[in-house]
C-alpha cells in the first residue's frame, strides 16, 4: 500500500437527511459536496470526506465501533461548540502526552466524535 491517508469517514445514521445538517453545525469549516450521478450528499473537511449513511442490519449507529479523533486547535472552543449543537459528553476529558488533552462527544444517533487538542 503507498499511500495511507484518510480519505473518508462514514458515520452511520438513522436520519441521512437531518444528520447532514447536524454535521454542518458541529463542522462549520465543512464544505457541502453532492455527486449528481448518485443523488449522494456528504461534507468534506480538508482531504477527508464526511460520508453521513443510512445504519442498517450490518452497520448500526452507536458506540460500539472506532472512533476518529479530530485535532483541534482550541480544545475548550471545540468541546463547547460540539455541547453547544447537541453533542453529549461521552468520555473524558483526559489528560494525555505533551500537554494535550482528549474526549469523545456523542452525535444524536450515538456515534462518538473523537477530539484531540
Amino acid at each position: 500500500m503507498t499511500n495511507q491517508t484518510i480519505a473518508s469517514v462514514l458515520i452511520h445514521v438513522s436520519d441521512v437527511a437531518t444528520a447532514l445538517q447536524w454535521y454542518q453545525r458541529a463542522f462549520p469549516q465543512a464544505v457541502a459536496m453532492r455527486l449528481e450521478e448518485f443523488d449522494f450528499d456528504y461534507l468534506k473537511i480538508g482531504s477527508v470526506d464526511l460520508e453521513i449513511v443510512p445504519a442498517d442490519e450490518k452497520v448500526a449507529s452507536g458506540t460500539a465501533g472506532s472512533v476518529v479523533y479530530w485535532q483541534v486547535e482550541y480544545f475548550d472552543k471545540a468541546v463547547a461548540h460540539m455541547l453547544s449543537v447537541g453533542g453529549v459528553l461521552y468520555r473524558g476529558l483526559i489528560n494525555i502526552q505533551d500537554g494535550l488533552r482528549m474526549c469523545q462527544i456523542r452525535d444524536p444517533w450515538g456515534n462518538c466524535i473523537g477530539l484531540r487538542g
